[in-house]
């Protein structure tokens, strides 16, 4: 029989069968699999197939398209959320470049995460120019 975190989602999921997992169903499951860390589960569930809600998936950082998808939608719910969401959200990004600074400490992946560390500070200052700088940065960046 498996064992571990990942064998505990995979058992919620067949008795849950959720279609999408929301805000919510993640409330659930981290008590579910208490104790587990909000970012081991967010690996968890991005690798379980089940569609996820932005806020759930979080930000995306495997290749510059998942990273530009995934601050989009993150547009999306930050302009459309009250104070308390934009703030939500926030979190989320500046975790995402806390992660990318991290990561650029390793010489082989120094360029590319720089690069998505740009993008990360670019959403964090001004939102709303993201989609539109993002698509001028693509254009003129070989990084990519």
């Amino acid at each position: 029989m498996a064992r571990g975190k990942a064998a505990e989602l995979r058992r919620w999921l067949e008795q849950q069968r959720p279609t999408r997992i929301g805000e919510a169903e993640f409330a659930l499951l981290r008590t579910a699999l208490f104790p587990v860390s909000e970012s081991y589960l967010r690996k968890l569930v991005r690798e379980c197939g089940v569609p996820l809600d932005p806020m759930v998936e979080g930000v995306r950082q495997g290749t510059f398209e998942e990273l530009e998808t995934s601050l989009l939608e993150l547009l999306d719910e930050y302009e459309r959320g009250d104070a308390a969401r934009r703030m939500a959200v926030r979190r989320l990004v500046i975790t995402a470049k806390d992660h990318a600074r991290l990561a650029a400490r390793n010489p082989a992946k120094r360029a590319e995460k720089e690069e998505m560390i740009l993008w990360l500070t670019t959403w964090l200052e001004n939102p709303p120019v993201f989609g539109e700088w993002v698509r001028i940065r693509r254009s003129y960046t070989t990084i990519m």
